[in-house]
């Protein structure tokens, strides 16, 4: 094994999850198969490639219970920049809800957002190492 490819995050629509993560965020859809029964095989990943989402629709109750805090209320993705100043301002600009304001930490700029589902990211420009 050499990589993570992939993080399956639970979603209640195919169609909404790809507006906001390819329509906001500026995510590609590298691939959108229909597997039959109404489900589909939806990734989507940053642009400049990384770990790639896989946009699974919630099949049941259960699942739908799950979307939006998967990680127990923590931060669960993380979404690095090389313009934090620029990209805030873009995502403001689109509607994203940003939780805070942005901060300097020990690792680099960083702010939490929320997606429309609830799930926690941080927006982070890396510091020096």
């Amino acid at each position: 094994m050499n990589r993570l490819d992939l993080v399956t995050l639970v979603v209640p629509d195919y169609d909404e999850a790809l507006a906001f993560y390819v329509g906001v965020l500026g995510f590609v859809t590298c691939e959108d198969t229909p597997l039959g029964g109404g489900k589909r095989w939806v990734v989507v990943e940053p642009p400049d490639g990384g770990c790639g989402l896989l946009l699974a629709r919630a099949a049941n109750a259960a699942q739908r219970a799950r979307v939006g805090d998967q990680t127990g209320g923590r931060v669960g993705f993380f979404l690095r920049t090389r313009d934090f100043t620029a990209e805030h301002a873009r995502l403001t600009a689109a509607g994203v809800h940003f939780e805070e304001e942005p901060r300097e930490e020990p690792y680099g700029t960083v702010a939490v957002f929320a997606d429309p589902f609830g799930n926690r990211w941080d927006l982070i420009e890396r510091g020096a190492p």
